[in-house]
Order: structure tokens, then sequence, then C-alpha cells
């Protein structure tokens, strides 16, 4: 019997709780089993940016594992799963991965991730960046993490913000090899012009 599909998916406390709702919301009508963790300040930042309670959004995963839980299934390279999503990524959550500093159960889940060679997408939500900044990104990158600013694709000529935030969820799909019909491929610079012209 095969093992079910899943995906850690970690909500840190930088601005962008809705990219992490989000995606729990599509793997919600998927095959793939999430698994989520919420730091303490990702808990206040829903609160303020969002109409979501906390309990709400922990009622769309699969499972749900409390931030200080080191000893969670996740946290153990054995536990096998298809990667991990921080959805948004906090500058504090993404240096300590970059170095190796896993007091809390996203850094560890991800710090594992990393070392039994799965995809950690770090949706990254900070600008401008100073060199410090720069400096953990790359670590984070020679480790293997996968450096994913949520940027918008104006290209698919979004109206709404919600727009943009499904179409940055179906990217990071993407990256992560998983099917999806959230994203407004590009069509070619032919296309769009016709596109612009008709409307």
């Amino acid at each position: 019997m095969s093992e079910p599909q899943r995906l850690v998916v970690a909500i840190s406390g930088a601005s962008g709780a809705i990219l992490g709702i989000r995606l729990l919301e599509v793997l919600r009508d998927s095959p793939i089993e999430s698994h989520l963790v919420v730091s303490p300040s990702a808990a206040q930042t829903i609160a303020s940016e969002t109409d979501f309670s906390l309990k709400q959004v922990e009622q769309l995963a699969d499972v749900v594992h409390p931030y200080r839980a080191v000893g969670a299934t996740i946290a153990s390279g054995s536990f096998r799963t298809m990667g991990m999503v921080i959805a948004p990524c906090s500058v504090k959550t993404l240096s300590s991965i970059a170095y190796g500093i896993t007091g809390d159960l996203i850094a560890r889940a991800a710090d594992v991730n990393l070392k039994e060679g799965r995809p950690v997408v770090a949706l990254f939500r900070e600008t401008p960046l100073h060199v410090g900044h720069l400096r953990a990104l790359t670590q984070f990158a020679e480790s293997g993490g996968i450096v994913f600013p949520p940027m918008p694709a104006f290209y698919a000529r979004p109206s709404t913000l919600d727009e943009m935030v499904t179409q940055i969820v179906g990217r990071v799909l993407d990256r992560l090899n998983i099917d999806n019909t959230l994203v407004k491929r590009w069509a070619g610079l032919r296309e769009a012009l016709k596109e612009a012209h008709d409307e």
C-alpha cells in the first residue's frame, strides 16, 4: 500500500498570510495531505490581515502541528513528504533555516527536508533587502532551499488581489511539479497584444 502524498505548509509571521491560506485551500481539494505549522507571530498576522480566525485556517489542513512540537512526525526525515512551503517566510524564519537554528518546528521541518534533498520553497516577504538578508538568502539557497519571492505576474493582468495571490500559489505548485489550473500561462507577446487590443 502506497503512502499518501504529503506537503508541509508553514505560515510564519511575515506579511502575506493569505498566501499560505490560499495554498491550504487549494490543497484541501486535492489528494495531497497537508501538514500545517503556524508560528505565534503568524497567528497575529492572520488576525490583522485577513478575515480568517486561526481555527478556520487550521481547519483547512489535514494535520496541524504545534509550533514548538519538535518531536512531531514532520521533524523526522523518515516521515516522507513532497517537501515544504513556507508562505509567507519571515526574515527570522529564513535566517534560522539558513544557519541550522532548529529551535521550532518550522525551522526543524525545513532542515529535515533540506537534508533529505526535498524542496523547501520560501516565499520570502521582505523589501528592500540589506546585505544580511542577501547573505542569509544565499546560504539558504546553497543548502538547497528555493527562494521564491511572491512577485505578482503583471503579464497576467490581474484585476484583484485575489487573482494575484492565486497566480502566485499556482506558480509555487508549478515549482513543486504539482499540476494545477491556477496559473494564467504566458502565451507569447503576440497573443498578449491581441488580448489587450480586443479589450
